[in-house]
């Protein structure tokens, strides 16, 4: 008897918090979106795999900006070119949130750039853009940084001696040691042991958090912090990488000389102590760990698999990458270095890298924005967070709460893979970026960076590092597989927060 009583007022209570959040929709004036079960949402009508897609397939029933509730958590998407630009560039201040998602929160402890709001993201972006412009990022500095790199990934794939291997890491290393350069002041050797594990960290998160078992910490954080499972083990080897990252930071704050900076560090220690008696300065040793650590990590794994993508691309089409190889010769040839300004006159190379961005679709979601305030768009309500400073708490395993607010993602792959943006949105075409004479042209819809104030600080790095990469790559080999062209799966090993390339063994031929 009991028992069919607590059983019942069970069923009745997720009755009544289902009536309630049905009320709730109306009385707010959200965004439409489809109904969900208690407690769960409409989980259930999402494909873990891809759950992008399920989102795609509803924004043709409820229109461009479509409310969602993932767990307990209210999320509005928006859909398409039209309503993305809208949000993050006309709406640009309406839309500078940045979502506390567990993930996130976890890793960087609130911390840094990337998880940032108010003063605190102000301070820290206008900080990190003008620093690393500062050492070069987007200017000829860094392009003889890509370069001398670029040089290191050759000398390394020509070791191979056409034998079949796995390029992961010699990406990882080649780009990483790029934003190390930066950050850090130097680079790391391929054989350094520690280095490569602390890449197989970096590539490791990123595959958890793509997983539906990653995507299951961010919608139930608190009960996945009780339940065992292996996302104890990646927090884990994260705090590895936290570990690595301060270590760094106490070997400049030794050896620092504020007149001769060497490196972002460096710059940061000194506005550090300059600053350490203004109790409003967002300059403080949390933030430094937290920003160097978002930095590293973004800047390492995501033009990496970029690359990687782009090779498979390339063994998946012989006849684009023997005309992309014609028109580097013609214009670069294979003994000197490629430089940005060559980009204009490879028009081919170029739009091919575009496409394989636009086609890898890296980040579907984008990171997640929220409201700061109630947000009035397109007519809807989008309200904002309530009490956020006191829900999540100090401690980072009290922090994974519910919030009572409003999660927005600007849906990155409705506006890659659009059909009102682009001829063949699933299919791989170069022409996408071509015109009618074979000049390279733009179309506004490319934003694998997102768009507004939010859009990616190390945009312009990113941009260079795949352009020179890429054509160094072609002018000194032919890329090839062991099982062929019709062997290559470009579809993601992982699809969620970000679409991971699958692993192939290639075999890189000089070219004589």
């Amino acid at each position: 008897m009991e028992l069919s009583a607590g059983l019942f007022l069970g069923l009745l209570f997720l009755i009544l918090l289902w009536l309630f959040t049905l009320k709730t929709r109306r009385t707010l004036n959200l965004p439409p979106g489809p109904a969900g079960l208690p407690l769960i949402g409409n989980l259930l009508q999402l494909d873990k795999n891809a759950p992008f897609k399920s989102l795609v397939q509803l924004s043709k029933t409820y229109g461009p900006v479509v409310t969602v509730y993932l767990g307990p958590q209210r999320v509005v998407f928006l859909m398409g070119y039209d309503a993305v630009k809208e949000a993050l560039v006309d709406q640009a201040e309406d839309f500078t949130g940045r979502a506390p998602f567990p993930f996130l929160m976890k890793v960087t402890k609130g911390y840094g750039l990337g998880i940032s709001n108010g003063e605190r993201w102000r301070q820290l972006r206008r900080f990190t853009l003008s620093t690393l412009r500062d050492f070069g990022m987007g200017r000829k500095g860094m392009e003889a940084w890509i370069q001398e790199e670029s040089r290191h990934l050759v000398a390394r794939i020509k070791n191979t001696q056409t034998s079949p291997f796995e390029p992961t890491y010699f990406l990882s290393c080649s780009v990483s040691n790029v934003i190390c350069c930066l950050v850090f002041g130097q680079r790391f050797e391929y054989e350094d042991e520690h280095f490569l594990h602390l890449l197989k960290i970096i590539s490791e998160a990123l595959r958890f958090g793509s997983t539906p078992r990653g995507q299951l910490y961010n919608v139930f954080p608190r009960l996945m912090e009780i339940l065992p499972g292996y996302h104890h083990t990646v927090f884990n080897l994260i705090q590895e990488l936290r570990g690595f990252v301060m270590t760094k930071i106490q070997e400049h704050q030794d050896s620092l000389d504020p007149a001769s900076p060497r490196d972002y560090i460096d710059r940061f220690l000194t506005r550090l102590h300059q600053e350490k008696q203004d109790p409003s300065s967002e300059f403080h040793h949390e933030n430094l760990v937290g920003t160097v650590f978002n930095l590293f990590l973004a800047g390492t794994e995501t033009t990496s698999s970029t690359i990687r993508y782009a090779l498979n691309v390339l063994i998946k089409y012989p006849k684009i990458q023997e005309e992309m190889q014609q028109e580097i010769d013609s214009v670069v040839g294979r003994q000197r270095s490629p430089f940005m300004e060559d980009r204009k006159s490879l028009p081919f190379t170029d739009a091919v890298i575009h496409e394989i961005q636009r086609m890898m679709d890296i980040v579907p979601f984008g990171l997640p924005h929220y409201a700061l305030k109630d947000i009035s768009f397109r007519g809807f309500n989008i309200p904002k967070v309530r009490s956020w400073h006191h829900s999540w708490r100090t401690n980072v395993s009290n922090q994974l709460v519910s919030l009572q607010g409003t999660f927005i993602f600007a849906l990155l792959h409705s506006v890659l893979k659009s059909e009102k943006s682009w001829e063949s949105p699933l299919d791989f075409n170069p022409q996408h970026f071509l015109d009618q004479n074979g000049n390279f042209k733009k179309n506004p819809a490319f934003l694998p960076f997102s768009a507004g104030k939010r859009a990616c600080v190390g945009e312009s790095l990113a941009r260079m590092e795949l352009f020179l990469f890429m054509v160094s790559l072609l002018q000194s080999f032919t890329f090839s597989c062991p099982g062929g062209p019709d062997s290559v799966d470009l579809n993601p090993e992982y699809s969620s927060f970000a679409n991971l390339p699958r692993r192939n063994q290639i075999i890189a031929t000089p070219r004589c």
